[in-house]
This record gives C-alpha cells, structure tokens and sequence, in this order.
C-alpha cells in the first residue's frame, strides 16, 4: 500500500492535498532529526517510510487540539506527549553523523 492510502486508511482523511501535506511535514520532522548537521540536500531514508506514516497521522488526528496538553469533557480525559511530535516517536529515529 503506498503512503497515501496507508494515511488515508489510518486517519480517515481522503484529500490527497491534506495528506500530502502532512507526510511532507513528517518527512522535513524525520531529516531534521535524523541529519542534525545535514545541508538540506539529504532524502529520507526508506527505512523511515512507516514512521512518516505514523507521524503523519499523529498530527492529522491532532488538527484542532495543537498546543493542547489536557483535555477534560464528560469523563474522557485527553493528554498529548507533547505540544509537537510526541518524542516516543521521535527517538526512533537514529540521527546521522559525518566526518568533516
């Protein structure tokens, strides 16, 4: 299954445009992590296609709670890792290093 409908069967969300944009905003999250040092010109490891899936969806899921931390409405409680990208998701991601 390639991303989109990996997404789509994971969130629910059809817009292509929607989707797109958010597994474009997973992968710039995963180099940024993953090439700390990089020069922008590093494409993202294969190895990380899942993991921008579930990034991706995190965020969509999240769309009209960011910055969000607790959430109290008729007995369901809502807690976020984070106000971002939770960092159990983060962490799987191993950062690269090169030789000067």
């Amino acid at each position: 299954m390639d991303k989109i409908g990996l997404l789509t069967t994971m969130t629910g969300e059809e817009d292509e445009t929607v989707l797109s944009a958010y597994l474009d905003m997973a992968e710039q999250a995963i180099l940024v992590r993953a090439f700390p040092f990089g020069d922008g010109t590093e494409e993202m490891p294969s190895k990380y296609d899942h993991l921008q899936c579930e990034i991706a969806a995190y965020m969509i899921n999240k769309r009209g709670a960011e910055g969000e931390t607790v959430h109290l409405e008729n007995g369901v409680s809502r807690h976020y890792e984070s106000g971002d990208i939770p960092q159990s998701l983060l962490h799987r991601i191993v950062p690269m290093a090169g030789v000067l």
